[in-house]
């Protein structure tokens, strides 16, 4: 066995419970899931967003999403480091957060955020540029972060340009 597959820790509930940081990485335990755990880190999203979209203004929601990007970035950053994994696939925190950035800019309809969960998910699986650039050059919590991020955006990007070429056939 190599040094660095030897520096690798296989993560459990003991090591998700072991820090904050580590319990945030992976989604409140949702990154153990063995199968399609970014996928499953996404679909958290749905029942936060529930959770605090009646209880935010506009201007608290960014401030929360800000808060939550940045504490992502230490939690992912520090979790990687005791994986020996930067960007190891439990840690589902990213996706969680930039999915709630889409909920937010997103119509509230089921519809909308049905196709906008199936665009995020097919951006930051398959990663064209500039979400590939960013997940190997960016490094640590920052660069875990910001892919997802620029996944969602791209979503975004496409909800957008739909409504601006159909009128907005999908009732938002």
């Amino acid at each position: 066995m190599s040094a660095v597959a030897e520096s690798v820790r296989r993560p459990d509930w003991r090591f998700v419970l072991s820090h904050p940081a580590h319990f945030l990485a992976f989604g409140f335990g949702i990154g153990l899931i063995p199968f399609a755990p970014g996928s499953f880190g996404t679909l958290l999203a749905f029942p936060l967003y529930a959770f605090l979209q009646p209880r935010l203004d506009p201007q608290s929601w960014v401030l929360v999403l800000v808060a939550l990007f940045w504490i992502g970035v230490w939690a992912t950053h520090r979790t990687g480091r005791a994986l020996g994994v930067p960007d190891h696939g439990g840690m589902v925190f990213d996706e969680t957060v930039a999915f709630l950035v889409v909920l937010f800019l997103t119509p509230h309809s089921l519809l909308w955020q049905a196709f906008a969960f199936l665009l995020f998910r097919l951006f930051d699986i398959l990663k064209p540029p500039p979400i590939r650039y960013l997940d190997r050059r960016v490094k640590g919590g920052l660069g875990v972060m910001l892919d997802d991020l620029v996944a969602g955006l791209f979503a975004l990007l496409c909800l957008a340009g739909w409504k601006a070429l159909t009128g907005s056939l999908m009732n938002a």
